[in-house]
């Protein structure tokens, strides 16, 4: 039987969620499966903008009911902001393509500073605007200086009446074309510093809003738009000063959540149409699949690709039972974006050296995932400054556990309101963690779990006797290895208490830790060859390298689900 870890549509039915969840999420799966692979290919290639899926996605208020508030939702029972079915619906939506799910994740944006403000007339604008089948839009970066919020050269200029003229530009902003509302940020002209910050509504339908161009070959639409003497009355401004600062990194920790699951859907629409086109391809009389190394990259797909699910499904409760003596999401959140992003292009890549030729085909999903699962470790932030995040909460985290409540599976039907009361942007390092080991010591039994704790336990020695010094604390070069190893400890707890949870598989369960325990020798060679590297530190690195625990009959079972996935699901043309 084909694997049931894996979103499947010709079965797929979220029965955890209330009926008219269920209902949207079918509908969508349906709409998309209804016009069929030739249209969604065609579409794609011709850069055709998706005015249908926005009309399909309108028609049934499916923005409307996954993204208002049930405070702005005037008693609508089938609204509320929940973290669980918007994880579902990024699902569904990366699995159709990446461009059908931006418009939603720039909407999400733009709603983020609406939501957190304290703005009467903009939350029922916002929500009117969603009823009617608008998206929105997220304006904060500049072509000058990116999402760098210390910089704006976007200036409001008070006009005498009590309001403002907006002027400047904004660069790569997606839905600038139609966004029914687009979250600004700016500065005032008669305020220095960060007391002058802004975040601010505007309309792209307005004369003084300029749309420049799309600044990308592609289906969606990521503007470059200008403000000239745009009018911003005191309805209009969401946040002013410090706490617009805070609205924009809120916004982004909301936001950046929802890569993880389009990344996952990607991988899950390719996965089927690669294991299925070797399977049935024959060479040297017998299929691709038989090959033993193919098996190993396909089944190396499919275990990072289950353990991708594993850790979002799981970061999920955390967002919704977060509040502000429980900020442990913060991070989760980065992991997500960084590491559940960064796996999926491992996952694409491994069945590309299987299929090969096939992989740059037009008529396939494969050649589309291949070039977009690259976007998502891009958006939000590189890796390369979500890692630095990270490492942020590695002392308390690995040093100093504190005792919180058990947090259970969250698929409850409630309003996530704390993401957007979430308050001051700082304290990141004074944030505590429940103990981690607890998950890896109720799962000791497993071979490769208990081997990859004593990886763990040696980052903890690594740590506390050759930590690394002023100078190498400074080298981003060597300590984002570092924070490569860390992010691994973080991300099996994550994968074994979902396994708790869930029921996993013990057989998959055990081959998603001969993964991490591979993974985690890789960047300690990595360590090892760093010039920065003092000799007690590279003597570590070699003492912390590991062999995973082979068991050929445990593999083999794995094997068989891989294999199960060739026919299991492929996209009707039309």
């Amino acid at each position: 039987m084909p694997s049931d870890l894996l979103l499947n549509p010709r079965t797929y039915d979220p029965a955890h969620f209330d009926p008219e969840s269920r209902r949207l999420l079918r509908a969508t799966i349906d709409w998309f499966e209804t016009r069929g692979k030739k249209a969604l290919l065609s579409d794609y290639i011709d850069r055709t903008w998706y005015a249908d899926f926005l009309e399909f996605a309108a028609k049934e208020g499916l923005f409307a009911a996954f993204l208002t508030p049930s405070a702005s939702a005037a008693d609508d029972e089938s609204k509320r902001w929940d973290t669980a079915r918007n994880a579902a619906l990024n699902e569904i939506l990366g699995f159709y393509g990446l461009n059908y799910w931006y418009t939603w994740q720039v909407t999400i944006l733009g709603l983020g500073p609406v939501w957190q403000s304290a703005n009467p007339q903009a939350h029922a604008r916002a929500a009117q605007l969603l009823s009617e089948g608008h998206v929105m839009a997220f304006g904060l970066s500049e072509k000058g200086h990116g999402a760098d919020i210390y910089q704006t050269d976007l200036v409001l200029t008070p006009d005498g009446k009590g309001g403002f003229l907006a002027n400047g530009s904004k660069y790569y902003i997606g839905n600038g074309n139609v966004a029914g509302l687009v979250s600004v940020f700016g500065r005032r002209s008669d305020i220095e510093g960060p007391d002058g910050y802004v975040f601010f509504a505007a309309d792209s339908r307005h004369p003084d809003y300029h749309l420049v161009k799309n600044v990308v070959n592609s289906q969606m639409f990521v503007s470059e738009f200008r403000l000239e003497d745009y009018p911003v009355g005191a309805e209009d401004v969401m946040h002013t000063g410090k706490a617009a600062f805070d609205a924009a990194l809120n916004t982004i920790n909301i936001g950046k959540f929802n890569l993880c699951a389009a990344s996952i859907g990607i991988c899950e629409h390719a996965m089927y149409e690669a294991v299925t086109h070797a399977d049935n391809r024959i060479l040297y009389g017998k299929p691709v699949t038989a090959f033993p190394h193919v098996r190993r990259e396909f089944t190396d797909a499919y275990i990072r690709l289950v353990a991708m699910k594993l850790f979002s499904g799981r970061a999920v409760d955390y967002f919704r039972s977060a509040g502000p003596d429980d900020r442990r999401y913060l991070l989760f959140n980065p992991m997500t974006k960084m590491k559940v992003t960064t796996e999926g292009e491992k996952v694409i890549d491994l069945m590309w050296d299987v299929i090969a030729a096939k992989g740059f085909e037009k008529d396939t999903y494969f050649d589309k995932a291949a070039r977009d699962i690259r976007g998502l470790p891009k958006l939000e932030g590189t890796v390369h400054v979500n890692l630095a995040l990270i490492l942020k909460f590695m002392p308390n985290y690995l040093f100093d556990p504190a005792e919180y409540a058990p947090v259970p599976t969250r698929l409850d039907a409630a309003d996530d309101t704390f993401l957007f009361q979430q308050g001051p942007a700082r304290g990141l390092g004074a944030i505590r963690f429940h103990d981690w080991r607890t998950a890896y010591d109720a799962h000791a039994d497993r071979p490769n779990v208990a081997r990859f704790r004593e990886q763990a336990d040696a980052l903890c020695e690594l740590l506390s006797q050759h930590a690394p010094d002023r100078a190498q604390q400074q080298d981003l070069d060597f300590s984002l290895v570092i924070g490569h190893l860390f992010a691994l400890v973080v991300y099996g707890q994550l994968v074994l208490e979902q396994a708790e949870l869930t029921g996993l598989d013990a057989d998959v369960l055990d081959e998603i830790f001969d993964v991490l325990i591979r993974d985690f020798s890789a960047y300690a060679t990595e360590l090892y060859g760093k010039a920065a590297t003092t000799d007690a530190q590279a003597a570590w690195a070699l003492a912390a390298i590991r062999r995973p625990v082979a068991d050929t009959e445990r593999w083999a079972r794995v094997w068989s689900q891989v294999e199960a996935l060739s026919g299991a699901y492929e996209m009707q043309s039309s």
